[in-house]
């Protein structure tokens, strides 16, 4: 499949008018945007959903014009558990990881780009990705 899979790291920056992040997140999405379609998942539009209070707010802020909702394939969630399963052997910690394992699983099986500002995991654990990140 061609396209990005768009972090919630990116879309925040640019939704908070971020001051360190948001030209950067907004180049990348203009110049992502060129090369299919930009892309989400629902673990994404949960972890951007929670600065807002209602879904229709969420969905006005990430139209589904701009990017494309993606369910999670069952072979993504069995690769983010198996991967979560090796960070949890090497001694990594519980709190608040489990979602980017199903993002990188996810842009694993399904050959999408990953736009995001937070790589050091999915670099770790998603060799095979196509990273974008500063």
């Amino acid at each position: 499949m061609n396209g990005t899979l768009v972090d919630s790291n990116v879309l925040l920056d640019v939704l908070t008018s971020d001051s360190q992040w948001s030209v950067w997140s907004s180049n990348m999405l203009d110049q992502c945007s060129n090369g299919g379609p930009l892309c989400i998942n629902p673990i994404i539009f949960a972890e951007v959903s929670v600065s807002f209070g209602t879904i229709e707010d969420v969905e006005a802020a990430i139209p589904e014009a701009l990017l494309r909702r993606l369910d999670l394939p069952l072979e993504a969630a069995f690769l983010a558990g198996k991967a979560f399963l090796r960070y949890r052997q090497q001694g990594g910690t519980r709190t608040s990881t489990m979602p980017d394992f199903f993002i990188g699983a996810h842009a694993a099986v399904t050959g999408l780009r990953l736009l995001t500002r937070d790589d050091k995991r999915y670099r770790t654990y998603f060799p095979t990705i196509d990273l974008l990140s500063p």
